[in-house]
């Protein structure tokens, strides 16, 4: 059975990261989304509130498990017997901080392998910071994020 890990805050998740989750589930027998426990990043959410977004988001795919992980990723993927690191690919501008973490990966476990996926065009300038920007000045990100996202970005702005 072979497993795809989709790393990441996902703070909040976003449209464009649910893309890469519904193609990589075509390509795989189990994505899992492990949800980075990261106190040094600041987090909007907490990671059970993130984690609980992510599953309702992603609870539509039959295929996909979220999870959270707070050791290295690539302790991570051994643990979870995983080959393959999901990573998107949204501009140029994520290629050469991309490149240097599958590098490093790489380095650390050479057996594992980082996979890069482009989102859909109407998806590519999405990122969870601009989205929790947007939300946090009184934009609409309706267009960004699942209902249950913007719920959860309203609650914690009120």
């Amino acid at each position: 059975m072979e497993s795809v890990v989709y790393p990441g805050t996902f703070d909040p998740i976003t449209n464009g990261h649910m893309d890469l989750v519904e193609r990589a589930a075509r390509m795989f027998d189990t994505v899992i989304v492990a949800l980075a426990v990261n106190p040094g990043k600041g987090c909007a959410f907490p990671i059970e509130t993130r984690v609980m977004l992510a599953r309702d988001v992603l609870a539509h795919i039959d295929n996909a498990e979220v999870c959270s992980f707070d050791n290295l990723l690539v302790d991570f993927m051994r643990q979870r017997q995983a080959r393959v690191i999901l990573r998107g690919l949204r501009a140029v501008s994520d290629f050469e901080y991309e490149f240097q973490l599958a590098s490093m990966n790489r380095r650390l476990a050479p057996e594992i392998e980082t996979l890069f996926l482009t989102p859909a065009e109407q998806y590519a300038y999405i990122s969870s910071s601009l989205v929790r920007e947007i939300s946090s000045l009184g934009g609409d990100v309706t267009p960004f994020v699942h209902s249950k996202v913007v719920a959860a970005l309203h609650a914690r702005v009120n």
